[in-house]
């Protein structure tokens, strides 16, 4: 039997990172692009424009970048992960000062042709961040609780910083992500309960400084009825549409409620609303367990690395997606309240679409460089 490259230190070919690529995830993603392309096509009435066309082309040059991005050793990015956070951390700090206000809220940074979400960036670099800590920190420390203050620190500016812009999708995601690789690392449950008890102590002094719009969203959230016209419109007609599908819904492109404009921002955050109409609860299953396979398949990506580093940048990214589909899926059913984030792969975004690419080109490095040994073999995994 030839020993493994990695197992001997020589040197790695090229050829040999892209044999070690994990490729059926590549080809799950693309399943979802394409989901998201025929139902932007859906949208906008049968055309590639304006959505399904520039939705394919930033699919198929992101996908161009996990590529190259497993082709990179795992080393760069561990080196990286510190100067990267520091960076979005500094880009979400200059939002109120520099940012383009929309919907009376600062969360772009850019010029007229080219902007970006901060936030966005701020999702991947906290993610490198984390596991970068973790590397470095010994096993038998991991459980200790002056541990757990620094990646707290690390979680809780960057949350307080969106809730500022305000954007509480983004705040909410940072917080789920930032204790859910806690918590794979090898953090103890105790102290997750322990701080889940002090969030509800806080949440009297939370809901009064939320800005009006966000008190209406949760009030609505908690009785859509009492505005239907305004602040419910969202969910009143996302609950129309996915029942107007009923089981097998209506058929691609025959909808009867979302061609009269009723469902708001169809092609991004309620797309899942005109899929639930044209293919009913039946597709929307089959799109959830598409969701679930990609997630199932990348934690056990994860469990195969020895490096602490690459298992916890794709137990990262994974559950990236998994935080994106519950919230999305949990907010067009009108089970939590309207925060803004997008499906992945499938809404149209690219700011979205590049942050969940790049870190399935981190997680893919990770795969392809992780196994090969390295600090930090212990762990949950």
């Amino acid at each position: 039997m030839v020993p493994d490259a990695w197992a001997t230190g020589q040197p790695i070919t090229i050829v040999q990172k892209l044999r070690r690529i994990h490729w059926p995830v590549l080809l799950i993603v693309c399943g979802l692009a394409a989901i998201g392309a025929a139902s932007l096509y859906s949208v906008s009435g049968g055309s590639f424009e304006p959505w399904a066309g520039r939705h394919i082309q930033r699919f198929l040059v992101a996908l161009a970048i996990i590529v190259a991005m497993a082709l990179v050793p795992l080393e760069i990015w561990i080196k990286l992960a510190y100067p990267a956070y520091a960076a979005a951390l500094v880009m979400l700090s200059l939002v109120p000062l520099i940012g383009d206000e929309a919907l009376g809220a600062k969360r772009w940074i850019g010029t007229d042709t080219i902007s970006f979400q901060p936030s966005e960036l701020m999702k991947l670099a906290l993610v490198a961040a984390l596991a970068r800590y973790y590397l470095s920190l010994p096993a038998d420390r991991i459980a200790k609780l002056r541990s757990a203050v620094l990646p707290l620190a690390m979680i809780g500016v960057p949350v307080l910083l969106t809730l500022g812009q305000p954007d509480l999708g983004s705040a909410m995601l940072f917080a789920a992500l930032g204790l859910s690789l806690m918590f794979l690392a090898g953090v103890p449950l105790a102290y997750f309960a322990a701080s889940a008890v002090a969030a509800l102590a806080l949440l009297p002094a939370v809901w009064s400084n939320l800005h009006d719009y966000q008190r209406t969203r949760i009030e609505v959230f908690l009785n859509p009825d009492m505005d239907p016209f305004g602040a419910g419109y969202h969910i009143t007609q996302s609950k129309l549409a996915l029942g107007l599908g009923g089981f097998w819904g209506q058929g691609f492109m025959q909808r009867m409620q979302s061609p009269a404009e009723f469902v708001p921002e169809k092609h991004t955050d309620f797309i899942a609303s005109i899929i639930g109409e044209e293919w009913g609860f039946a597709g929307l299953l089959f799109l959830i367990a598409i969701y679930a396979l990609l997630i199932l398949t990348m934690m056990r990506m994860a469990s195969r690395c020895q490096n602490r580093f690459a298992r916890l940048a794709i137990a990262g990214s994974a559950m990236t997606f998994f935080i994106y589909v519950f919230i999305n899926l949990a907010m067009v059913t009108g089970l939590v309240p309207v925060v803004g984030i997008p499906l992945p792969l499938v809404s149209y975004g690219g700011t979205s679409m590049m942050t969940l690419m790049v870190g399935l080109g981190l997680a893919m490095s990770g795969y392809v460089h992780g196994r090969e040994g390295g600090q930090g073999a212990n762990g949950p995994f």
